[in-house]
């Protein structure tokens, strides 16, 4: 089979390799999926006013996130359970994001444990931080990623319940057998398998059961007081939110619909991020996470003030179709078509972006 040549391809046939239940999981969004559908189509719809007669014979594509150089401003987003995808799971992604000279930010809900994803590479990482009810489990959390040596804590905020996605209740998603919440099994049973019933989600149960419903701002202060990690806040679309994290002492924000899977209709990403751009001032590095499926999208959102991007679903078709040569090859796309975006906008660096970029 030839390669896929762009993100698209990659979605298409990434399908064939993944059990039903596993497609319904990751390709669906809440309800009627209104800003699934809307996340990729607004990026479209922004047009590029390119400027000529500039010297972009040495493109670079490089910056830095929370102080870390990168050679991609293009991150990995955490999702969950990365082994229904591939037996080799978040290695996998941890070692493509490695090779790419970018950062995976691994999910709570990963399918290996955090100490073995560090493992697997000496690539920079996040930790992606959801709260339970549990206090005592969130703080262990935090000092096993601490230990282990991410970098940062991204820190989860829009998830009070787990949104309704039907096509998930409609496949009576959970699972599969030998797959687990890994990060979780140390803490007897709240490692549940997500098991499933007809009609229901499993993963929307266990969220009900040991997800902290009560969660305020005062908890970004208690984080504050437990580590000396860098906190993103991520799940942001409202300027007012993300000043109020800036104020809490988070240093990141992550503009994200999470995916169009928790409220359907909300605002797209592309629309909220200009005004949390303004709103933060640069007190807080801010990022973009939602719909990006061309280098075109990326160069748009960095133009727009998003210090890079994060991608979830792409990286999880690469690694169904090909592991962690799948993962890369994602990013290489990205990459090059963002360079020959750049090149073509007259922009040869990430730092000569600017919304005069984007009619």
């Amino acid at each position: 089979m030839n390669l896929p040549v762009n993100l698209h391809e990659y979605e298409a046939q990434s399908r064939s390799r993944l059990a039903a239940m596993v497609e319904a999981y990751y390709a669906g969004g809440a309800n009627d999926e209104v800003t699934l559908r809307e996340a990729p189509r607004a990026w479209e719809e922004l047009r590029l006013v390119p400027r000529v007669l500039v010297d972009v014979s040495a493109p670079d594509l490089s910056t830095t996130v929370l102080g870390t150089r990168i050679a991609l401003p293009v991150m990995t987003a955490p999702c969950a359970l990365n082994r229904m995808a591939h037996a080799d799971g978040e290695s996998a992604v941890a070692r493509a994001t490695h090779a790419l000279g970018t950062i995976q930010v691994l999910s709570t809900m990963a399918s290996e444990s955090l100490e073995q994803v560090a493992r697997a590479t000496s690539g920079p990482k996040w930790f992606q931080l959801y709260c339970y009810k549990d206090r005592d489990v969130t703080a262990d959390l935090v000092r096993r990623a601490e230990a282990a040596g991410y970098a940062a804590l991204c820190l989860t905020v829009d998830v009070p319940v787990l949104g309704r996605r039907e096509r998930e209740v409609r496949a009576g998603f959970h699972a599969p057998p030998g797959i687990s919440i890994a990060n979780l099994e140390k803490y007897g049973n709240q490692a549940e398998k997500l098991g499933g019933a007809p009609q229901t989600s499993g993963l929307a149960s266990y969220v009900a059961s040991r997800w902290d419903a009560s969660l305020t701002w005062d908890r970004v202060a208690w984080l504050r007081s437990i580590t000396t990690l860098p906190i993103v806040v991520k799940g942001v679309l409202a300027a007012d939110d993300a000043v109020r994290a800036v104020e809490g002492g988070a240093h990141g924000i992550v503009v994200s619909t999470h995916g169009g899977r928790q409220l359907d209709t909300v605002i797209s990403t592309t629309r909220a991020l200009p005004p949390i751009v303004d709103a933060v001032a640069g007190r807080a590095e801010v990022y973009a996470d939602g719909g990006i499926r061309r280098g075109t999208d990326v160069l748009k959102a960095l133009a727009l003030g998003a210090r890079a991007v994060l991608i979830g679903r792409p990286y999880l078709w690469g690694l169904a179709m090909d592991g962690e040569a799948g993962v890369r090859h994602v990013l290489e796309l990205l990459r090059d078509e963002l360079t020959v975006a750049m090149m073509l906008t007259g922009r040869p660096t990430v730092a000569s972006l600017g919304r005069d970029l984007v009619a």
